[in-house]
């Protein structure tokens, strides 16, 4: 098989020519790898080679939906035994990992042939994804832009056709805001239904979970098949639908009525692209026979939702540190800045403010709960700005240097009363207003690449959902994917 003809196909494509005798497992890890080698040295989507595991994988007996189709885990919390996973920190490059997470060997049972882990910000802790110890990753639609994050390096790797889907986790938008940027399918399950043992029940209280990026709805949805359900070590076990969720992405759902909004307290102007990508939804949506009704503000109180998942991330980014700290030996030293930063900030909230922010979310969920007895869906932009260029958000030289003072004199709280706050909260947040309202409450969201601007960049709508609205959303995608085919719009990538 050509790498020409390799791209073309989805997961389950490549899938059903292994299983009709077309195609090898082995020849399609050589196109995978081939395409790795001439559309990765521009973008730095791969950060490890796993070529002895995937030789070992394509000599076994391959079973499952994923049969013999190459496959790309992400470089965090996605452990694969025997390997580091680094979390795109040099402090964790070098400490193997004793086993298999749970999703990475639901997809090895699924026959997916393992050969590389993926770019991730230090801890996954931004929407880009440029970490010191590997570098920036690039977006294929436009090297000098981001691919967002923290799944950036799976989205890059996607949208270039070196896999045509990719493991990716999302604790504050990290699979659907690079699925926007590269223009692919991420769909963030809701709390609870996929594991993320066996170390730990759940991740940040159930706010991160793992998914997929992917260039079709059907692969999305294959892939919640394979990943959802709980283990052993769950904190509880949701509720599944009748039948698959591949099955629904077949089926037209009803005529829904959706609400939309695009204006937030922390950027009331969002970018021209942004709204056109949120208007062409809604004309697409009312031309399926939904009704879409602009609302006057957000359904719930988005500068107190943004305040409190910042103050729990950065918390939680403090105990994280530690623990590495604990299991490697090294020092402070061995994490970026912005990261020393964000985790100081996090050490001078009380336990009280820490816990103020998480109750929090109770307020948020019982606000969407009144939405959602009148509406179906929420839909909003993905992003609310183009995908920043490559360096965009990092620290002006003054606020480098003062940052790098309070942190080695230990009176890091006094950030708070600097600039770098500031300019920390709206680097994180403003350009990506909307994703974490799913990830604080639990409820599943999706993003499906709707528009393209005139520059030729992806951008996305976003949609979420009630609890357990994940076979609505993959419903709903199936149908826009229909109406509005995307797949083609890869074929101009070189």
């Amino acid at each position: 098989m050509r790498t020409d003809e390799y791209r073309k196909y989805d997961g389950l494509g490549l899938a059903e020519l292994v299983s009709n005798g077309e195609v090898t497992p082995r020849e399609l890890l050589d196109c995978a790898l081939g395409r790795a080698k001439s559309a990765d040295p521009a973008l730095n989507s791969i950060v490890r080679t796993m070529s002895d595991q995937a030789d070992d994988q394509v000599t076994r007996p391959l079973q499952g939906p994923f049969a013999g189709v190459p496959f790309l885990i992400k470089d965090l919390s996605q452990d694969y035994a025997g390997l580091p996973t680094s979390s795109g920190s040099r402090s964790l490059t070098q400490l193997p990992m004793p086993e298999h997470s749970t999703v990475v060997q639901r997809w090895l049972d699924a026959g997916l042939v393992i050969f590389g882990k993926t770019n991730t910000p230090e801890f996954g802790a931004k929407g880009i994804t440029e970490p010191v110890v590997h570098g920036a990753t690039r977006n294929p639609w436009d090297r000098s832009r981001t691919p967002g994050g923290s799944s950036g390096g799976s989205a890059a790797a996607v949208a270039a056709g070196i896999v045509p889907v990719a493991g990716a986790n999302d604790g504050g938008g990290s699979i659907r805001i690079p699925a926007s940027c590269c223009g692919l399918v991420g769909l963030k399950p809701g709390r609870g239904l996929v594991p993320s043992g066996p170390t730990f029940g759940e991740a940040m209280h159930g706010a991160a979970v793992h998914g997929v990026v992917s260039r079709s709805v059907r692969d999305t949805a294959a892939m919640l098949d394979v990943l959802a359900g709980g283990e052993a070590t769950s904190g509880y076990s949701s509720a599944r639908p009748d039948g698959t969720f591949l099955s629904r992405t077949h089926q037209d759902p009803k005529p829904l009525r959706i609400g939309m909004y695009a204006r937030t307290s922390v950027n009331p102007n969002p970018a021209p692209q942004a709204v056109a990508a949120l208007e062409e939804a809604a004309k697409l949506l009312t031309d399926l026979g939904h009704t879409v009704e602009l609302l006057d503000a957000a359904p719930y109180d988005d500068t107190a939702l943004n305040r409190e998942f910042l103050l729990a991330w950065f918390t939680y980014l403090a105990w994280e540190m530690e623990e590495v700290k604990r299991r490697t030996g090294c020092g402070d030293d061995a994490f970026e800045r912005d990261t020393r930063i964000m985790a100081a900030l996090g050490r001078s909230a009380s336990g009280v403010d820490y816990l103020d922010a998480v109750e929090g979310r109770h307020v948020h969920v019982r606000a969407l709960a009144t939405y959602f007895e009148t509406y179906d869906l929420l839909l909003t932009p993905t992003l609310a700005e183009l995908p920043p260029k490559i360096g965009a958000f990092d620290l002006a030289k003054p606020l480098q240097l003062a940052s790098d003072l309070l942190i080695r004199s230990r009176t890091a709280g006094m950030l708070r009363y600097t600039g770098i706050v500031d300019q920390m909260v709206d680097d994180n947040i403003s350009w990506i207003p909307y994703t974490q309202l799913a990830n604080v409450t639990g409820r599943p969201a999706l993003s499906v690449p709707v528009h393209w601007t005139s520059e030729g960049l992806p951008m996305g709508a976003h949609f979420t959902a009630p609890l357990g609205g994940e076979a609505l959303l993959v419903q709903l995608a199936g149908q826009i994917e229909r109406a509005a085919p995307w797949a083609h719009r890869y074929d101009t990538l070189g």
